[in-house]
């Protein structure tokens, strides 16, 4: 399985992160300046699953960066064709290879799909 280094950020406004140095995981990168929430979990969820947690955080931002790349929200001149189905396919192999237990990951994992199928037909 490859590996996964954890991303560097610094805080940025309100519960947002920024990338401090470029971020690579396959052949995907994060570049430094990018500036994340972390994972998109309803407040009411925190305690359980918080959105900045050191666990997850390098894979939730990895994720952020695919699914703005596929809403044209950020251009990305090397990654092509890229949808929210492989974000979120990413996601979790970026799970699994950061040791995060298989429920959890697939839980993120599925509540992804189950978003993105809604809102994006995707």
């Amino acid at each position: 399985m490859n590996k996964l280094n954890r991303v560097i950020v610094k805080p940025f406004g309100k519960d947002k992160f920024e990338v401090v140095e470029d971020f690579i995981f396959e052949s995907i990168k994060v570049p430094k300046g990018y500036k994340s929430n972390g994972a998109n979990v309803p407040r009411l969820l925190w305690s359980i699953f918080p959105p900045n947690s050191p666990e997850y955080l390098s894979a939730t931002i990895l994720h952020d960066y695919l699914c703005d790349v596929a809403d044209s929200t950020v251009k990305d001149n090397i990654l092509k064709n890229v949808n929210f189905k492989y974000a979120d396919d990413m996601l979790l192999k970026a799970l699994l290879t950061l040791s995060v237990n298989k429920f959890k990951s697939r839980l993120f994992y599925f509540s992804c799909r189950l978003y993105h199928k809604i809102k994006y037909r995707q």
